[in-house]
């Protein structure tokens, strides 16, 4: 399943609100999943500097996860398929 990036901003000092964004979105998903909309949240990386916030979402589309970020209020700015290195390897069957 592709995993999908969902940026966002969040200030430098909101570590509080980053942490609420991430169990809204855990919580988002499993109710999507529930619904028949397999989406699955990774994990989210705050870049201090830049004060954005990314939050990784397994889904089966863009869509899905649009839908997903709306649900758990992510104010997303974008959303963009995203390959780590560890995915990149394993769809070729290189582990």
């Amino acid at each position: 399943m592709p995993s999908y990036l969902v940026e966002t901003y969040l200030a430098r000092g909101e570590a509080a609100e980053r942490v609420a964004r991430e169990r809204r979105a855990r919580s988002a998903a499993e109710e999507l999943t529930r619904e028949q909309v397999r989406v699955g949240f990774e994990h989210s990386v705050h870049v201090l500097e830049d004060e954005v916030c990314f939050y990784i979402f397994d889904a089966a589309s863009g869509r899905d996860a649009a839908q997903v970020a709306q649900r758990a209020g992510l104010d997303a700015i974008r959303i963009v398929e995203a390959v780590s290195s560890g995915r990149e390897s394993t769809k070729r069957g290189n582990s």
